[in-house]
């Protein structure tokens, strides 16, 4: 039994491919049972960002969920095997554990050591326990890879200076036109990138930013935070016309902003400059957009094109956090194996005894009548039958402590004793 991932990134794929493969919203509960329902798939996890789509099972056989997981990949977003496979990855066993660790420390990040990443790791792992599609070995995985994350934000300065995708883009736009504190900026979308879009945009001094999201009480939640006003998505033809900036990061799956909106936007403001960045994913503007006169379209590869001088001066830091991760990976798999033998089959035991009991003191009434001397001897034989039953798959577990097979024998047990 192997801990597999596989999916597609920012660093194996163009958006448009990452915005076909995204799973939003109400999808996710679809999707993690569409996975854990197939042949060689025995948990999972499904971490679907700005910048990734990866699924993370627990797989009987490597080549098996392979397919299984490329298949799910190709109905998901309409591409055929021919069109997937060349940016589709897959690592097991240690090289996926180092990879989840390091997607919670920020280091596969576009925006290196991103603070985001953390929040979207522990959400995803958290529908997967709600939907119950990660159980014993995944739980003990995404736990460890939140801890690996703090850690390394902690013990490092990976997070300094650009911190966040949202940030990312409040600084890319600052670097393209000088500064913003006097500039119109329309944010739309008050989601967690909507936040940090606003929160970023207060630090620098931005003095006239409205916030436009369908549900009028976050936005207006949001821009009582920072200052902003608010508008509601139904007003975006006149919000467009009167910006000069658009940040954009809503979850609605499809273009909001398309090239008639814009054309005619720019006819009202006679072609003045209008720099829109579009961070969603899938985008949320049309991409001929950035053709219309006077309109310049950055999206997630601009962004990540632009944050590379960061990445740069901070390869530093990111050494020390690979260093970390290599530490935490190990200590992972000793944390597996300690769970595998003797604590297990002590729980197992526990377990069973407790059963037991209830049975024992469910026959009180019918054991009522028996002498002493007999009812020591029910206790001893129901004792003995327990005993023999686990002897078989306590010595298995013990023999296979740290194999492949113990893992396989381990995640079983604690599933059919319902043992965490």
């Amino acid at each position: 039994m192997s801990i597999v991932v596989l999916g597609v990134n920012h660093k194996s794929a163009p958006i448009d491919v990452i915005e076909r493969v995204a799973i939003t919203g109400e999808a996710m509960t679809k999707a993690l049972h569409g996975i854990v329902t197939r042949d060689n798939v025995r948990e999972t996890v499904v971490l679907s960002t700005c910048n990734r789509t990866e699924v993370y099972v627990v797989a009987e056989k490597f080549h098996g969920a392979f397919a299984d997981v490329r298949d799910f990949f190709c109905e998901q977003s309409g591409l055929s095997v021919d069109e997937l496979l060349p940016h589709f990855y897959s690592q097991h066993d240690d090289a996926a554990v180092t990879h989840l660790f390091e997607v919670a420390s920020g280091l596969d990040s576009a925006v290196l050591g991103e603070t985001e990443i953390l929040g979207q790791v522990k959400d995803a792992w958290e529908i997967a326990r709600t939907e119950a599609t990660a159980r014993t070995s995944l739980n003990l995985l995404f736990r460890h890879a939140l801890e690996v994350g703090k850690r390394a934000r902690n013990e490092t300065s990976i997070s300094k200076s650009t911190a966040s995708v949202s940030h990312a883009a409040v600084e890319m736009a600052t670097d393209i036109l000088g500064s913003l504190s006097d500039r119109r900026v329309l944010v739309i979308g008050a989601g967690d990138m909507g936040a940090g879009i606003a929160r970023a945009l207060a630090n620098a001094g931005s003095r006239s930013v409205t916030v436009m999201n369908r549900s009028r009480e976050r936005a207006e939640l949001l821009a009582t935070t920072v200052g902003a006003t608010v508008s509601h998505i139904n007003e975006l033809d006149a919000a467009l016309a009167q910006a000069d900036v658009v940040l954009t990061c809503t979850g609605s799956g499809e273009a909001i902003i398309s090239i008639s909106q814009v054309q005619n936007a720019q006819s009202i403001r006679k072609n003045a400059p209008l720099l829109i960045v579009d961070i969603a994913v899938p985008r949320d503007v049309e991409h001929a957009v950035g053709e219309v006169a006077g309109v310049t379209l950055r999206d997630l590869h601009d962004l990540r094109d632009w944050a590379q001088a960061g990445i740069d001066a901070r390869q530093q830091e990111a050494e020390e956090v690979r260093r970390i991760v290599g530490e935490e990976v190990e200590r992972f798999n000793q944390e597996v194996k300690s769970r595998q033998a003797a604590p297990l089959v002590a729980e197992l035991h526990e377990r069973a005894e407790s059963i037991r009991r209830a049975e024992i003191d469910r026959y009180a009434a019918r054991l009522a009548a028996l002498t002493p001397e007999q009812r020591e001897a029910v206790e001893a034989m129901s004792k003995s039958v327990v005993a023999k039953l686990l002897h078989s798959p306590s010595v298995q577990l013990k023999n296979n402590a740290g194999t492949p097979q113990g893992e396989r024998i381990a995640a079983a047990l604690r599933d059919l004793f319902e043992i965490e």
